[in-house]
């Protein structure tokens, strides 16, 4: 496996893009508590590709494993400390924990099927993956100025079924709507505030933006503030700011032995 000089070890290097990443990605309370209900009563957690902790419960044991320094970084003082590992060599017992996690990080992992395998094996209960669908479930207005964008987690984002067959057991998977207000920066979740996808900061939190041509993004800015400061973006999609929710994709894999 080939990792960045912070260790990064995906496809993405943190040691890039990953300063100020905790101040955007912040864990959306409601999102929160669908993956919390998920995870059942179990007081044990692993949480593979943890980045900076987003969505790891407070209330019960956690272990963290995350292999950017950049990433390890980040984390917030209530969380515990990260230690350095990647998903495909789980340093752990079979059975280890009562449940496993991992929160949109799953389309980096260079060999998905070991990852995967991996949580289950040291996994007695749950294990929940917090993903997106590669396909755009809703049609909406980013993938119109930036179909690039789309076309890169496309590639990236392993399709359920795949993830589903890769956990085994019994697999169940959940729809969770965004709401309008979410405070986790990922691009879908400004649905209803384009404004803020034009600062820089906020995409840099987002990986698939590292991957667009200068030219791309500097058009997208160009356009979308163009549209906005004209009023044609409220004529054709001001109906995204009235939406209280939206199916952006987000999905929760939960498998259960």
């Amino acid at each position: 496996m080939t990792r960045f000089d912070d260790g990064s070890a995906g496809d993405t290097n943190y040691g890039s893009i990953g300063r100020g990443y905790a101040a955007v990605r912040r864990p959306d309370p409601r999102i929160e508590a669908v993956v919390e209900e998920s995870l059942g009563d179990a007081r044990s957690v692993i949480n593979v590709g943890a980045g900076a902790g987003s969505y790891e419960p407070r209330d019960r044991i956690v272990v963290a494993v995350e292999p950017s320094a950049s990433m390890r970084a980040e984390r917030p003082r209530d969380r515990v400390p990260a230690i350095d590992g990647t998903a495909d060599h789980l340093p752990f017992d079979d059975g280890a924990f009562d449940a496993a996690m991992a929160s949109v990080t799953v389309h980096q992992w260079p060999d998905l099927e070991r990852g995967l395998g991996e949580l289950r094996r040291v996994s007695r209960g749950p294990v929940a993956i917090l993903t997106f669908d590669p396909i755009v479930p809703e049609p909406w207005w980013q993938p119109v100025y930036v179909p690039e964008l789309y076309e890169v987690e496309a590639r990236r984002m392993p399709p359920l079924s795949r993830i589903a067959d890769a956990l085994g057991g019994t697999v169940e998977i959940r729809t969770v709507m965004i709401p309008a207000d979410c405070i986790d920066g990922f691009g879908q979740a400004f649905f209803a505030r384009p404004e803020e996808t034009l600062r820089p900061e906020v995409r840099r939190a987002m990986s698939a933006w590292s991957f667009l041509d200068p030219g791309v993004v500097e058009r997208y800015e160009r356009e979308l503030g163009a549209d906005l400061r004209s009023g044609a973006w409220d004529e054709r999609w001001g109906a995204f700011r009235d939406l209280r929710a939206f199916d952006g994709g987000l999905r929760l894999v939960v498998s259960r032995p």
